[in-house]
């Protein structure tokens, strides 16, 4: 029993370290839907300094987001590419998945924002991995600028639904 209240309380104890020196770096990801202070510190921590990418697309391209080309013989097609950072690729992968997700007894979508860009791009045709994908990269964009400029991230207004 003392060993579990022990454990317990290292944990609150990393916790606590852990908001502190994010306070101290002042990125304000935890802004962002879905994103805590474990998952913004796993970010920063997978991502290092961000001045290294001089875009979101190097940003997207080190997470291993980017496709790359397969050929041979003059024939070739795009694959998603398992290089890059797989743990960072992880945390956005799941971001991005809640980030669509509605909530279980209200059944609203948790960010209205990226559930209606969802939907807009099932209805395109895309598949539900894709549409994900699609999702994926916006939040690459979104935390690059973030970092990049120290700023808090603000849900947009959803555009008006046009009455026909």
């Amino acid at each position: 029993m003392n060993q579990v209240r022990d454990v317990q309380r290292e944990m609150s104890d990393v916790g606590d370290n852990i908001a502190d020196i994010m306070k101290k770096l002042d990125f304000k990801l935890n802004t962002f839907t879905g994103i805590d202070t474990v998952t913004a510190s796993a970010i920063v921590a997978e991502i290092g300094d961000i001045s290294r990418f001089s875009n979101a697309d190097k940003l997207a391209k080190y997470a291993g987001l980017t496709p790359s080309q397969m050929s041979s013989g003059g024939r070739g097609k795009e694959r998603n590419q398992r290089q890059g950072n797989r743990a960072l690729n992880k945390i956005l992968w799941g971001l991005a998945v809640r980030q669509v997700q509605t909530d279980r007894t209200s059944k609203k979508p948790l960010n209205p924002l990226f559930h209606a860009y969802y939907e807009k791009r099932l209805s395109e045709g895309k598949k539900k991995k894709q549409a994900i994908i699609c999702i994926v990269r916006r939040i690459v964009s979104i935390i690059y600028g973030m970092m990049k400029n120290k700023t808090e991230y603000r849900l947009a207004p959803l555009p008006e639904q046009v009455a026909s």
